[in-house]
């Protein structure tokens, strides 16, 4: 039976980096397969040959590992951080095996971060063309008008192009400001905040509390919480859903769809309703 698999797939579905990450060190000249320096698109068999980074060897037997961590503000969304600032893994108990985290959230964001060596599963996790759901809290300043926000829900202009359409809905206002959920269906660097700055609406608080999914629930800021095998077997399923088909961000707006939506990370006796001008109002079940 042929085993052969690209350097980078196998690194990452053994847990030492994401799959980009794991491109990264080829690219550096980091990997040798059989004490010949690998390049991208070598192929080798994870069960016959010898694959080394940074010239220490490496397994394919480390155990799947998927944490779910309630970030709190004020940590980096990295492995390490040449700066000295507090990391992600330094909120986690666990040391081996080694985890990075899927996908990132800014210094000054907080909530849901799930963190695994299941290099596979992250890679589908994160890539934009699944469209996985990422469901926000954000608070702006100032009070964007239900024009503004229909502009923003069918996607905007950005630097690196047009936003693909998101859910966008208000949950409470205070004088000067409103807060609003958002479900993206895709992961751009600092997305949330460049969308509201480009309508001049700085965001001033940003929480995810749903992913692929997960739900943060009641989770304390800083603590963290293995995934049951019900959840990994969901995300697997999801992932694979979404690489063969894609979700479409206007299926809960399509004629004849459901008249409430259930947004990630709600109760289930509170939805959402859609009203014209691209509002939306909680209604309890």
């Amino acid at each position: 039976m042929n085993h052969l698999q690209r350097v980078q797939k196998i690194l990452s579905e053994i847990g030492i980096s994401s799959r980009r990450k794991a491109e990264e060190l080829i690219r550096e000249g980091r990997v040798t397969v059989n004490g010949r320096i690998a390049q991208i698109g070598d192929r080798a068999d994870p069960l016959q040959d010898r694959i080394k980074v940074d010239g220490r060897g490496v397994s394919a037997s480390s155990p799947k590992v998927y944490i779910l961590l309630n970030k709190p503000r004020g940590t980096v969304t990295t492995t390490d951080d040449p700066a000295g600032r507090k990391t992600v893994m330094d909120l986690l108990r666990i040391k081996k095996p080694r985890l990075f985290p899927v996908g990132r959230l800014d210094y000054d964001a907080e909530g849901l971060l799930l963190l695994t060596n299941d290099g596979e599963l992250a890679h589908g996790l994160s890539h934009p063309s699944f469209r996985i759901p990422r469901t926000y809290q954000v608070k702006v300043k100032g009070k964007p008008t239900p024009e503004e926000i229909h502009k923003l829900r069918g996607g905007i202009h950005l630097e690196d192009g047009r936003t693909s359409p998101c859910q966008i809905f208000p949950l409470r206002e205070t004088e000067e400001n409103l807060w609003l959920e958002m479900v993206l269906y895709e992961g751009r660097n600092r997305q949330v905040k460049r969308m509201w700055e480009r309508l001049g609406y700085p965001v001033l608080k940003l929480k995810r509390v749903g992913f692929a999914g997960l739900a943060l629930g009641r989770l304390k800021p800083g603590d963290s919480r293995a995934l049951d095998p019900r959840e990994v077997q969901k995300l697997k399923e999801r992932q694979g859903a979404s690489k063969e088909k894609g979700m479409d961000p206007h299926e809960v707006f399509k004629k004849g769809g459901p008249r409430f939506h259930q947004p990630e990370g709600r109760p289930e006796n509170l939805k959402i309703r859609p009203e014209a001008g691209g509002l939306w109002h909680a209604r309890r079940g």
